[in-house]
């Protein structure tokens, strides 16, 4: 076991599949106590809850079912993480829905339905984070660490998804503007930008003419996997990482520089 995050409690929104799945295994294993939060426990791409993996590789995880969208949820999962453990080192927003609908295609309901997880999802996240943060003392040179996740395509358009792409957008300005308003307080928030990752999940995320569109525009010869990204957030979880904030860091394969 490592200790890269040695005593340190984070928060992994959307923990149990993908990429927040990969991500909470990796704090897990550099030492971190992980609470997974996800609206269910069992992983879209089948196999063991995330928690059972964590545990039998000798680390610390608990699950906590919640729904981002709901602020009422955020605030009860982050309250029990500090009625267990006394505060909270770093939050990752991690979850996120996709419609799969270009503008005409897209009903008022699907629209909602992404912003609502996607992107209301991250801002409760965040504010509930930083009132937290601010109320304990620093670690190291930071209070707390948040990162978000967005995606290549909140920086260049996401053919035929409006709603992720808008989101994810948003996702790296919040990620900016609480940067700049509470480095002062010693609260660090960057952004994850991945590329196309393939984590297993069905539907959209497997359609033939998808993946061979990002085949041809990613110059490294394979997709991601959930942990390149994963490998991204332990470094910005650490304390290697401090005077890095409102940055966002593309994890794409070389997709935006070709």
């Amino acid at each position: 076991m490592s200790s890269v995050l040695a005593g340190r409690i984070a928060v992994v929104t959307g923990a149990s599949s993908g990429i927040g799945r990969a991500i909470a295994i990796a704090f897990a294993r550099e030492g971190a106590a992980v609470a997974l939060a996800d609206v269910t426990e069992q992983p879209v791409e089948g196999g063991e809850p995330t928690a059972a993996l964590i545990a039998r590789a000798g680390g610390s995880a608990a699950f906590h079912r919640a729904d981002v969208g709901d602020r009422e949820d955020v605030d009860a999962l982050i309250d029990a993480v500090v009625a267990r453990h006394g505060r909270l080192d770093v939050m990752v927003n991690n979850a996120a829905t996709y419609s799969g609908t270009p503008l005409l295609d897209t009903e008022p309901a699907q629209w909602d339905a992404v912003l609502r997880v996607n992107l209301a999802g991250q801002f409760f996240g965040c504010r509930r984070a930083v009132r937290q943060m601010l109320t304990q003392e620093p670690r190291g040179e930071a209070r707390g660490r948040i990162i978000n996740i967005g995606s290549q395509h909140g920086i260049v358009s996401c053919p035929g998804d409006l709603p992720y792409g808008v989101s994810k957008a948003g996702s790296i300005y919040l990620t900016r503007q609480v940067a700049a308003d509470y480095a002062k307080e010693l609260i660090v928030c960057n952004c994850i930008s991945p590329g196309k990752i393939v984590t297993g999940a069905p539907g959209l995320a497997q359609d033939p003419a998808r993946l061979d569109y990002a085949r041809r525009r990613t110059p490294w010869p394979r997709f991601g996997r959930p942990e390149d990204v994963a490998n991204a957030a332990v470094f910005l979880a650490s304390d290697q990482a401090t005077f890095i904030t409102g940055a966002n860091l593309v994890v794409d394969g070389g997709w935006l520089a070709a």
